[in-house]
């Protein structure tokens, strides 16, 4: 049994190299890249507009207020429920993890990976709204599948590989909705949530093969909150999403702002530290850690991936059953996901772990790069919170609560997201079956120890963004097509014909109720 394990490890890593290696980061910034060029630098050129459409129309009736069209939710819905999915641990667990191998310099290419994965989120809800369709439910479905299917597909001699890759693209998606999207974000959970309210009279008691009766109970818990919130189907997740998102994302952000602020002298260190470290390792940071700019780079790409989703394809399959009627406009909503996951809560994450110990120790020490005594890179921002908060075990417990709602709320977008893969390979009315299979596997990350499922996943993760990216960067032209439309409409007034699907009937019906707004 062990040589077998030690063979799945073999292999996987021989594929987690490549997809999360040099190739696939190459092909994910620069189709970031190619993307922010052909639409004129959408996110900065147009920042004023996308950003008054998005979170400064929050109070608009049209933005907030609940779809009565079957299968479909709000602009701000369907926002909270993406970053729902893409707010997880992450944004803790993953940015502190990136500081600790690849230095303070991390954040810098974190942020060089959220500023064109802003235009690449863009391109991907634009796609997906452009190529949606109605299953059989009367519900809206979208996603890479199926703009790999009937866009990559339809252009000469691709029918065949734009079918192979949507397919893969839902196999992956999948796969990943039981690893990152369950077992991987309860297994955090769990270990968090254990060790910051520890029960004695329960974790003492051993359930099974080391795995404590508290552990199991805490699973039990989760799955069947799971449970209640992800078999009522999307309607259901998009409410809880839209109720929890704000305001954990608004308390971690003011607990944040809390630590950084008692530490202030720290943060012109901090910054200096991170724009620094980010093209001379070796003048922050010794002793090996991120002495190499390019595990400084890669590790700042990967985790804001990892973070945000930009590229993998995934939030795709939720920005489509808004009812808005233009591509655009719910793509402007994608550059707002990125930019609030990883410009936001990332660097809030990132700067509480860099000015805890500033040039003192304390946490983190910026100079030397070392972790205090007795922390992890998993446990690092609980312990950064503790040297301000250390009554009671305060600070660590804050994060434990800040973790359980990132990562159970990651899970229950992740249902949506492998409900409509399993949905295109087995039909819309067979999607409860999954939606079931997704509840049983969060008990196996309350009692998983071993790392390889994770690792797995990660993998599985990382292959979502290959088929992904490959119909986006060719169908770039498209996506050129319907914002160079919706700017000479919208921005520029011109009195041209919208393009807003794929389908003629679709592309009729949404023309009329433009016409009646």
């Amino acid at each position: 049994m062990e040589a077998i394990i030690q063979k799945i490890t073999e292999i996987n890593n021989a594929v987690n190299g490549v997809v999360w290696g040099v190739p696939g980061l190459v092909l994910l910034i620069g189709a970031g890249i190619l993307l922010t060029i052909v639409t004129k630098v959408f996110q900065v050129s147009r920042l004023g507009h996308w950003w008054k459409n998005t979170i400064g129309s929050l109070f608009k009736k049209d933005v907030i207020s609940h779809s009565k069209e079957k299968g479909s939710i709000s602009p701000f819905q369907a926002l909270c429920t993406a970053l729902a999915a893409t707010v997880g641990t992450g944004n803790i667990a993953g940015v502190a993890a990136a500081i600790c191998i690849g230095g303070a310099g991390a954040v810098f290419w974190m942020w060089v990976a959220a500023f064109f994965g802003m235009m690449t989120n863009f391109s991907e809800n634009v796609l997906g709204m452009y190529f949606r369709r109605k299953n059989a439910n009367g519900e809206w479905s979208g996603g890479a599948m199926y703009y790999l299917r009937d866009g990559l597909g339809s252009k000469k001699h691709c029918k065949w590989i734009g079918t192979v890759l949507a397919v893969l693209f839902s196999i992956f998606t999948m796969l990943a909705s039981f690893g990152i999207g369950s077992m991987g974000q309860v297994n955090k959970i769990v270990a968090n949530v254990a060790a910051a309210f520890d029960v004695k009279a329960l974790s003492s008691i051993e359930a099974f093969g080391g795995v404590s009766l508290y552990n199991v109970i805490i699973g039990v818990v989760i799955m069947a909150l799971t449970a209640l919130i992800t078999l009522g189907g999307l309607k259901r997740i998009a409410s809880v999403a839209e109720k929890i998102v704000p305001v954990m994302v608004a308390l971690f952000i003011a607990g944040s702002i809390v630590i950084i602020g008692v530490n202030y002298n720290a943060i012109i260190p901090a910054f200096k530290a991170i724009f620094v470290n980010a093209f001379k390792p070796e003048a922050f940071v010794g002793g090996g850690i991120g002495a190499i700019i390019g595990k400084v780079v890669t590790q700042g790409f990967k985790r804001g991936v990892f973070s945000n989703e930009a590229g993998l394809g995934s939030s795709v399959m939720v920005h489509s059953n808004s009812n808005i009627k233009e591509p655009v406009k719910q793509g402007m909503w994608g550059i707002f996901e990125v930019f609030a996951d990883t410009m936001i809560v990332c660097t809030m994450t990132a700067l509480v772990v860099l000015t805890s110990g500033g040039l003192e120790g304390g946490a983190f020490n910026v100079v030397t790069g070392e972790i205090a005594e007795g922390l992890t890179d998993a446990t690092l921002v609980g312990g950064a919170f503790n040297y301000v908060f250390p009554w009671f075990n305060i600070g660590q417990r804050f994060v434990a609560i800040a973790m359980f709602l990132f990562a159970f709320t990651t899970v229950l977008g992740w249902s949506h997201y492998g409900s409509k893969a399993w949905e295109y390979l087995f039909g819309a009315k067979t999607t409860f079956i999954f939606r079931i299979i997704h509840v049983i596997t969060v008990i196996f990350g309350a009692v998983l120890s071993s790392s390889l499922a994770w690792d797995i996943s990660d993998t599985f993760n990382g292959l979502m963004m290959i088929p992904n990216l490959i119909g986006v960067v060719v169908l770039f032209p498209l996506v050129m097509k319907i914002t160079k439309n919706y700017v000479d409409r919208k921005i520029k007034k011109k009195d041209v014909k919208p393009v807003l699907s794929f389908d003629e009937s679709i592309q009729a019906e949404a023309e009329q109720a433009l016409d009646a707004e």
